[in-house]
């Protein structure tokens, strides 16, 4: 498989798109994790289900895996509105660019190692749907082919040299997904590795930091984490290998967009690719959507029922607001009229 082998995938669905109601690919095993995390980016406003499958062993031999996952992935893109790009594969449904091939002799062969599967086939098909990832548009769907091909994997190892870094840095490298130690970890006492990177990084190299570990995600708890960080290198949350690959690809191919904005794209959840970053992360009360996404779930409709939710709720929020240092959410609480004086009481006592 090759960029241009997606490309004409892409195209394909997209020239069919109005024609049908989901799509199934039927796809080799050992590439299809890098293909569904591809497909996930470059299908932009995605509204139906595009599901990738394939065997262990070949449909044709009698005892096979191949028309168990054909079935349930033409059953699932038929009957269910999941509008992402997915893999199915021994009864799971995953998300394309949460999954990785695991086992190359067993028909459990692909896992999704942050993520839980959208869907499992039992007696019935019991859908996730709390996890399915929407588009919040109503844009036109399109397939943006064009993928930036000068990217790279990198895998930290013992006694790796600074020429071999330096090497693989070298134009016309544009992206690199750099492959730690742990939660995100390189030795802080390598200054001529460290060196190299950040020099790279000053270069306009976008170089994301993914784990090695099957499961996890990168952090910034320890000192060999942080010298990354100082290095210029976004962390890359939980991503796999290969969406990470896949969405420096992506990315990098948008010319429109200046280094400092290809740089927050990648740190951005574009299609569910990584796990929302809870340390630091802004309260949403720009409006008050939140309130009112807890006031359907308690099946509460009068006005008065809301407004007391919106002022139970209104001093634990502010509270988190305060605490992180987001101004923001303290201005939206005040808009929404909540009675941020009930606080006073509360924290006379605090230093």
């Amino acid at each position: 498989m090759t960029t241009d082998d997606w490309g004409r995938i892409g195209k394909d669905i997209e020239k069919n798109y109005e024609n049908f109601d989901g799509f199934v690919i039927l796809h080799g095993t050992d590439t299809m994790a890098y293909t569904a995390s591809a497909l996930s980016f470059m299908c932009e406003n995605l509204g139906k289900p595009i599901v990738l499958t394939g065997s262990q062993v070949p449909i044709y031999e009698l005892r096979n895996d191949g028309r168990d996952n054909l079935l349930g992935a033409l059953l699932i893109a038929g009957q269910f509105v999941i509008p992402e790009v997915c893999l199915y594969f021994y009864n799971k449904l995953y998300r394309g660019n949460r999954v990785t091939k695991v086992d190359a002799g067993s028909f459990n062969a692909f896992t999704s190692p942050n993520l839980a599967p959208l869907a499992t086939a039992e007696v019935d098909f019991k859908i996730n749907w709390d996890t399915v990832w929407r588009a919040n548009t109503t844009a036109k769907f399109q397939v943006r082919t064009e993928l930036n091909r000068n990217v790279g994997l990198l895998r930290l190892f013992p006694g790796i040299t600074a020429s071999t870094v330096r090497a693989f840095l070298q134009p016309p490298m544009q992206g690199v997904v750099l492959e730690t130690y742990g939660s995100g970890n390189a030795p802080d006492n390598r200054p001529d590795l460290l060196e190299e990177l950040s020099k790279a990084t000053d270069a306009g190299v976008i170089i994301v930091n993914c784990t090695q570990c099957l499961r996890g995600t990168v952090s910034a708890s320890y000192a060999t984490g942080r010298v990354l960080m100082d290095a210029g290198l976004i962390a890359g949350s939980d991503m796999t290998p290969e969406a990470a690959l896949s969405k420096l690809s992506y990315v990098l191919a948008k010319k429109e967009l200046t280094l400092d904005a290809q740089k927050k794209l990648m740190a951005q959840n574009l299609r569910g690719e990584m796990s929302a970053d809870l340390e630091g992360a802004k309260l949403c009360l720009s409006d008050s959507r939140f309130i009112q996404v807890i006031a359907k779930s308690l099946s509460v409709s009068c006005k008065e029922e809301l407004e007391a939710i919106r002022d139970a709720l209104t001093p634990s929020l502010a509270c988190a607001a305060a605490k992180i240092g987001d101004t923001e959410a303290l201005e939206a609480l005040k808009e929404m009229q909540g009675h941020v004086h009930y606080l006073r009481s509360d924290t006379d006592n605090l230093p």
